[in-house]
């Protein structure tokens, strides 16, 4: 496997000239979800809610799962106050269920995402509508799909999905 992943990059640098793309590409294939969220500006607020909830352990675990992830931006739309709540410890089940509500279990990839219903893995279903290209989860645009990690993979969404 190793061999493969020097040939990849190899292949990858003499193909775009781009030595950070190809060590981007393998280092996001190395990592569990919770370090390609930590790696990236845009889930702070998620991984700080991931923490406070105590499910690094689960998202670093081997899955695979989904996660429809909340950017910063989708956090900053809650009402004042929200987040702050749900980040006090005596709310971590009801943080703990919010975030479980984003996370499906499998790996599933932008070209295989349907219209229709699909159980998360904190129990309530997610409503999944494909429409000219564009997919929406319970309402939240999906903004960037397709972020890989070594457990799963991430779409980025502009929306905190509230049941």
């Amino acid at each position: 496997m190793k061999n493969l992943r020097i040939y990849i990059a190899t292949f990858l640098i003499s193909s775009t000239g781009y030595l950070g793309l190809a060590e981007g590409i393998l280092r996001a294939q190395d990592q569990d979800i919770v370090a390609v969220a930590a790696a990236s500006p845009k889930f702070t607020t998620l991984v700080a809610a991931i923490k406070a909830a105590g499910l690094v352990e689960t998202l670093k675990g081997t899955g695979p799962f989904t996660v429809f992830a909340p950017t910063d931006k989708a956090f900053e739309k809650l009402p004042s106050g929200t987040l702050e709540n749900l980040l006090k410890p005596e709310n971590k089940e009801k943080l703990t269920a919010l975030l479980n509500h984003h996370v499906v279990a499998g790996k599933v990839m932008a070209v295989d995402v349907k219209t229709g219903p699909v159980k998360s893995v904190g129990g309530p279903s997610l409503e999944i509508r494909v429409l000219d290209g564009k997919v929406t989860v319970s309402g939240a645009k999906v903004v960037k799909a397709d972020i890989i990690a070594s457990n799963g993979v991430i779409h980025a969404i502009d929306t905190v999905i509230l049941e």
